[in-house]
Parts: C-alpha cells; structure tokens; sequence
C-alpha cells in the first residue's frame, strides 16, 4: 500500500512539475462602447444594403443611369445618407414604401446637398425638389404622391434634362422586401 501511495505521489508530482500555467483571461477594457443603437447617431454600424439600378429617361429619350443602394426598411430610410461626405454622379440611393402616399424628406445629420426625385407606382417622375440643403430639418416633398424617391447629388436632375412625367425603370428590387 505505501508502495501504490508514493507511486501516486510521485506521478503527481511529475504532472504538477510538467504543467504549463495558464493565462489569465484578458480583462474587459475600461474605455469599451455600448453598441450604438440610435440609427440616427455618427457611429451607428448601418448594416449593408441592396444594390440596384435606376434608369431615368430625359426629355429627348436619353437614357440616364444611376446605380443606388436600396432603403425598404424603416431603419434603412430613415439613415438615409445621413453621414456621408461625398456622393458621386452616377451614384445614389432609392427608398421604397409599401404604397404610394404623400411623402416628405428633410436632412438630418445629411451633410451633402442632394436632389431628391419623387417616383410614383407606375415609373413616372412626380417632380423634384432640387439642392436640398445639408444638415436641416425642413420637410420637403411634392405635390402629389410617390412609392419611389431617389436621391442624387444636387444639381443631377436638371444637368440630365430630367422632366415632371419622365419614365424611370428599376432594376434590383424585385427581391426586396419592402417594410411599411
């Protein structure tokens, strides 16, 4: 029996010697951020949107392209292009609803001006409010309603030669679902 016990001993001895120590786990910094949640908020994480394109056609059957992403959610039309510090031509973003109604914009923490082109259900051009201007709170809209708004960089929509009535297509959003 003693025997067997300074075997025991001994082996674990030889295991204790032989073992590596552990590291402590890393602490928590101090300076750590909650997830930011206000989707209005600088450093909220929007996550990444639908991509589409929108072809507008001018006055004289021009056709004018414009590769957008696609805000269908309330979070995601409500973001917007708030943030952003550049928008270049040929880009923009096109925010859908459920169903056509009077609708209205404004430029909360948008820092670029923008054209804003108001499209209704079947693909036509309702009018524009053009150089809307950064960082306010002014309701913007036009007379009548849309399902569609597309936002440009300011000046877009009168270097095209867009019009009142002009035909637009979407391409893109077939798959989208689209939130009230």
């Amino acid at each position: 029996m003693r025997v067997f016990a300074a075997l025991l001993l001994f082996v674990a001895c030889q295991n204790a010697e032989g073992a590596r120590p552990q590291a402590a786990p890393a602490p928590l910094p101090r300076d750590a951020k909650p997830v930011q949640t206000d989707i209005t908020a600088e450093d909220y994480v929007m996550p990444a949107l639908p991509a589409g394109r929108v072809t507008l056609v001018d006055a004289f059957g021009g056709k004018h392209v414009v590769a957008v992403e696609i805000a269908a959610t309330r979070d995601s039309r409500t973001r917007g292009l708030m943030w952003r510090r550049a928008l270049a031509d040929g880009k923009g973003m096109l925010f859908i609803f459920k169903e056509q109604q009077p609708l209205n914009f404004w430029m909360k923490n948008t820092l670029i001006p923008l054209d804003m082109i108001f499209i209704d259900k079947d693909l036509k051009i309702v009018g524009a409010v053009e150089g809307a201007e950064p960082k306010t709170l002014s309701s913007r809209g036009v007379p009548g309603t849309s399902m569609f708004v597309l936002e440009v960089p300011s000046g877009w929509f009168s270097k095209q030669g867009l019009k009142t009535g002009g035909a637009v297509s979407i391409e893109g959003a077939g798959d989208v679902k689209v939130e009230p």
